[in-house]
Order: C-alpha cells, then sequence, then structure tokens
C-alpha cells in the first residue's frame, strides 16, 4: 500500500505525510497530477475525498494550538455558509482563528491570528475543534468585513440557522464601542431571512445604499398560462423584479430558455424584469441597471398632484346645487 493509499480517508499535513513515507517531492508531484488537493494552507487531502464539515473540521484541528477557536469566515466555512471572496475560489483560504484566555495569536504561516474575548456561550463545537457559534459568528462577520459580505452572512446565517433579528439586536449591547458596530447595526435592521443566495443579498443592499426603496426579497405572482412565480427583490405594488442570474443555474441553453419563456409571461402580466449578472456587480456597471431601477420605479410610482383635492359626497347639498347650477353666461 502506498503512501496516498494510506492517507486517502482523512487531511494531512507534509509531516505526516513523511512519516508515512511520502516524500515532499512526491507531494508535490501528487499534487501537480491532482491525485490530492489542499484545503487548507499545509493541510492536504485526496482529491476523491467529498468536502463537508466533519472533513474541514478535521483539517483545522491539525494546525490549530488548543487554546485557538476558528472565527469569522472560517467559522462560517465550518457552519456550511461558504462567504469566500472570488480569489478564495481558487486559492487556498488562509484560516482565521483567534486566541483566547490570554495566549499570543497564532503566527503560523496560513493562519490569520489574533486575539478576542469570547463568552462561553458563543464557542462551541464541531468535529473536535472550537469554533464561534453561529450568531457570534454571523455579528463578527458583519461588522469586521465589508458590507456585501457582511450583509451575506447575517442574511444566510438568519436563514440556516433561524436567527432572528431581535437574536442579533440582543448582541448589540455586547459589541459597544468596539470595531464595525456601526455598521453591524446598519445591517441587522436590512437583513432578512428570506433571501436564497449571497447575490441576492448583495443587490438588495446595492439598491438600499443607492438610495432606492428595498425591495421584498421574495414576492410571487400569479400567470395565466405557467401559475405562480416567485421572483426576488420585487416591488409588488409597482410590479418590478430584480433578479441576479448568477452561472450555476443560468448558464446552459436550457436554463436561458426558460428564463426567456418565463420573463417573457412576466412581462405579458405586467412585470419589468431587471437582469443582474456577477459582472454587474462593479462600481462601474452596477450603475448602469441601478439607473434603469429608479427610472422604472419613477414611472410606475403614483404621481404626485399640483393641489389637494378632497373627495366629496354626492349627497351633500353643496355637490347638488354644483351640478344644478347652470353656468353664467
Amino acid at each position: 500500500m502506498d503512501a496516498l493509499n494510506q492517507l486517502r480517508s482523512a487531511p494531512f499535513t507534509a509531516a505526516m505525510a513523511e512519516d508515512a513515507g511520502m516524500s515532499r517531492r512526491q507531494l508535490r508531484r501528487l499534487l501537480a497530477r491532482n491525485d490530492l488537493r489542499q484545503i487548507l494552507y499545509g493541510v492536504y487531502v485526496a482529491a476523491s475525498v467529498p468536502d463537508d464539515l466533519t472533513l474541514r473540521a478535521n483539517a483545522a484541528a491539525l494546525v490549530l494550538p488548543d487554546h485557538a477557536v476558528v472565527c469569522d469566515a472560517s467559522a462560517a466555512w465550518l457552519h456550511g455558509i461558504d462567504l469566500l471572496q472570488v480569489a478564495e475560489l481558487v486559492l487556498v483560504p488562509r484560516l482565521d482563528a483567534i486566541s483566547v484566555d490570554g495566549h499570543v495569536g497564532s503566527r503560523r504561516d496560513g493562519v490569520f491570528g489574533g486575539k478576542r474575548t469570547l463568552r462561553a456561550d458563543e464557542v462551541m463545537t464541531i468535529g473536535g475543534i472550537r469554533v464561534t457559534t453561529p450568531l457570534r459568528t454571523a455579528c463578527d462577520v458583519a461588522r469586521l468585513r465589508g458590507r456585501l459580505r457582511g450583509i451575506a452572512a447575517l442574511d444566510e446565517f438568519r436563514r440556516r440557522f433561524a436567527i432572528t433579528e431581535a437574536d442579533l439586536r440582543a448582541m448589540l449591547p455586547r459589541f459597544a464601542g468596539q470595531r464595525g458596530v456601526v455598521q453591524l447595526r446598519e445591517l441587522v435592521a436590512l437583513s432578512t431571512d428570506q433571501a436564497d443566495s449571497q447575490p441576492e443579498s448583495w443587490v438588495r443592499l446595492l439598491i438600499h445604499d443607492a438610495g432606492l426603496p428595498v425591495p421584498q426579497p421574495q414576492v410571487w405572482a400569479w400567470l395565466p398560462e405557467r401559475g405562480a412565480a416567485r421572483m426576488e427583490n420585487a416591488y409588488e405594488p409597482l410590479r418590478i423584479a430584480v433578479e441576479y442570474d448568477g452561472a450555476e443555474f443560468h448558464s446552459s441553453d436550457q436554463d436561458r430558455e426558460h428564463d426567456d419563456e418565463r420573463r417573457s409571461a412576466l412581462c405579458e402580466a405586467g412585470w419589468t424584469v431587471i437582469v443582474v449578472r456577477r459582472e454587474q456587480l462593479g462600481p462601474d456597471k452596477r450603475e448602469v441597471w441601478l439607473r434603469q431601477l429608479a427610472a422604472a420605479i419613477q414611472d410606475r410610482q403614483p404621481r404626485a398632484l399640483s393641489k389637494r383635492v378632497y373627495a366629496r359626497d354626492p349627497a351633500a347639498p353643496s355637490y347638488r346645487r354644483r351640478q344644478t347650477t347652470q353656468p353664467r353666461r
């Protein structure tokens, strides 16, 4: 049995590979052939091993001391919520881990260290490794990372773990005077447990930040020939929706055909659907669809009256006199 077969079922470090008889050169060759993959910095696993929370926790446990607690985006990752940025989907992400109980923050390569004060009820164990709880993780990401990642974290954790806005608000005094608490307070008020995806959360926040009315996360419309259709980020009274088309579900010919048929039916039912794709989320491209949305809202909102008009009762004497009085010649 070769070294790879001995290490097939679990993550391992380079030192563990050497103990099993695999040289560094062999390790690099197996990585180049895609027989192995690097799941964390300095931690490897056979390419055939499927990714799951247990595998992630076991990988993290190999490189962290006992006093460390996984936090922030890495904690979200262990909880099953992927908040990694685009570059981190290609490169091996570093591990966010803080030291508690007075220990010095980790200086290990591939680990973002540091110290933080955590309460006992803010730490849990996943696969033998200590990690911040879903509620604490959501708050930390929302206050310490960018706004887009922050709103995505709050929405995802609320949906996956049934965290309420009241739960999040109860945490705010915990961070009084700490970095990012103002951002956290604002994002909590904008969060929802109805968003289906992180890009959907991004789009909703970008609409808010542009000074436009915040849409409803999910709206259902009845189409005569198709039945019920669900739209994300929609203004039901105005019949306007802003939908994000990700590559996973909107790139094949069949997907595009379905999208075209559905949106044609919505258009016939009086809806305006603005489609946003990933490349349109950047600072330059987003202005185009945001202007389009602003124009659609302006076009469909009720017209302002030049003067106040009161309803009149046809039975009132003044109304009857006005109707019967002949105009002066």
